[in-house]
């Protein structure tokens, strides 16, 4: 049996002064069950596969400075059946539209730093406020890693 690679590992942001997973706390708190499923399916199939990738595609679109946006739009059964011979289940035909904010970095790292779901809030004034979240976030991220990086570079 061949399996397909997986070639991206996903992570999640998390807070320097916290520890808190902000990307993990919404689809743990906020989502649906529907909506959970299907990003899950969706990040497996999709985003590990691709990674960055996704930004030639349907599925994503560079943001400049090293953020991208991961677009979902399928419930997961959809998703599966571009994958497998599986038929989509009818009943899997709730709307959805999500986003997640992500980086890519290191040896083929997918970093999700925010993420929000476009039909509750489908203005471009909270869209816009998201984005700026997840560039917030990821320059807290750069500057982490470029601390620890000296660091581990002055320590005897």
């Amino acid at each position: 049996m061949t399996t397909n690679p997986r070639p991206f590992t996903l992570e999640f942001y998390v807070e320097p002064d916290s520890g808190r997973a902000p990307v993990h706390e919404w689809i743990k708190n906020e989502l649906s069950p529907f909506q959970r499923r299907s990003l899950g399916v969706a990040l497996s199939e999709i985003l590990e596969r691709q990674g960055i990738q996704v930004c030639s595609g349907e599925y994503g679109k560079q943001l400049g400075q090293g953020l991208f946006e991961f677009r979902l739009r399928h419930g997961a059964d959809e998703i599966a059946a571009m994958f497998t011979s599986k038929k989509p289940d009818a009943r899997d035909k709730e709307e959805i539209l999500l986003r997640v904010y992500c980086h890519a970095y290191g040896d083929k790292i997918v970093l999700l730093l925010a993420g929000y779901d476009k039909l509750a809030s489908p203005s471009k004034k909270h869209e816009n406020e998201e984005i700026a979240l997840g560039r917030r976030r990821l320059a807290v991220f750069k500057s982490e890693r470029k601390r620890q990086r000296k660091g581990r570079k002055t320590a005897p």
